[in-house]
């Protein structure tokens, strides 16, 4: 996956899309980008870049409004005013039609980074904030709390749905990357439908490196609690060995890995590609490292439902610190030595 990490934002435009007005009220004029305005910007688009739920996506062959000005924009072939206003037009457009998408404002962003120039469109749903009110009530003095519901997302919350738009080239294995979460909150009719992927950006997602990787990863997992419930000693051997290809291999071939994983079982052998199969993954895998690196950098174990245990992977190989001791009947136990220090959370 493209892991980027260098983002220089270059302008952006914010229009208003309220669903109680007629009209989209679209910005005459570019953001004066003082360093507040800067890294307010700057650290939703890392954060969004670092989103897990962040997919690779393709354009569909057929014009679409977003697909068609993002690209003038990038080729250098029209102005940020004039394309992020027509996209706020069509956003707005779809707001009205379905009558179920939050108003918002849309943010268009254009940035560099090391793979090149990006066009970044934010849907900022509105957040309700709090803010006080003074007054002079019969010569005296009134404080009293009122909401706002037009506040935007701060830089420590999370967008909902978001887009980075990269120059079409031949070469490129996506056009897009995109968030799309849905409301775990309201069961609206917003949260069933893809609007922003079908309708607004007219495109299709499929799986980069990074989600194969981790839906590999929690298929093995599922397997592994599924046929050693009762028997930690043998799911233990299995999910070492697992994480030990993941450190070692750049690639994962299933049926080579449930052959190491079950050397004398055939049985387990064929459930376990079977399995893994069923969960809609191929049999070469090819890993992405960085996820990899980042998930196993801390090992959390859940043990008999109520001891919630966290160790950081180099001391999990530490048998000076930490070790496992097989007890010969499925069951183990898990030591940890020579504690100097502890703490009450």
């Amino acid at each position: 996956m493209e892991y980027i990490k260098e983002v220089n934002i270059n302008e952006a435009i914010i229009h208003v899309l309220d669903n109680n007005a007629d009209e989209p009220i679209l910005n005459e004029y570019a953001l004066e980008l003082d360093e507040e305005k800067y890294n307010f910007l700057l650290k939703h688009i890392q954060k969004c870049l670092k989103d897990e739920e962040l997919k690779y996506g393709v354009f569909n062959k057929e014009s679409n409004v977003v697909k068609d000005l993002s690209q003038e924009y990038l080729n250098g072939e029209n102005n940020l005013l004039v394309v992020s206003k027509e996209i706020a037009k069509q956003m707005f457009s779809l707001m009205r039609s379905k009558g179920s998408i939050p108003s918002c404002d849309l943010v268009i962003v254009s940035f560099t980074t090391e793979f090149g120039p990006i066009l970044g469109i934010f849907k900022m749903d509105y957040i309700k904030n709090y803010v006080h009110t003074i007054e002079f009530v019969d010569n005296k003095l009134g404080i009293d709390i009122i909401s706002q519901v037009t506040g935007l997302p701060g830089s420590s919350q999370r967008i909902q749905k978001c887009a980075f738009i990269k120059p079409i080239r031949e070469e490129n294995n996506f056009d897009l990357m995109v968030i799309d979460k849905k409301s775990k909150s309201k069961d609206t009719e917003e949260n069933a439908s893809d609007y922003f992927i079908n309708d607004f950006l007219g495109c299709s997602i499929f799986d980069n490196e990074r989600d194969v990787t981790k839906n590999f990863v929690k298929a093995a997992e599922k397997f592994t609690q599924k046929a050693f419930a009762e028997n930690a000693d043998k799911a233990e051997v299995v999910r070492s060995t697992i994480k030990r290809k993941l450190r070692e291999e750049d690639n994962i071939d299933v049926k080579k890995l449930s052959e190491e994983i079950f050397p004398e079982n055939n049985d387990n052998k064929e459930k376990f590609v079977e399995f893994i199969a069923e969960q809609g993954i191929s049999e070469n895998i090819t890993l992405d490292k960085e996820w990899i690196d980042k998930k196993l950098k801390r090992v959390r174990l859940k043990i008999d439902k109520d001891i919630d245990l966290y160790v950081d992977e180099e001391t999990y190989h530490d048998d000076s610190r930490f070790e496992i001791q097989r007890n010969g009947d499925g069951t183990i136990n898990m030591v940890i030595k020579h504690v100097s220090n502890y703490i009450e959370k």
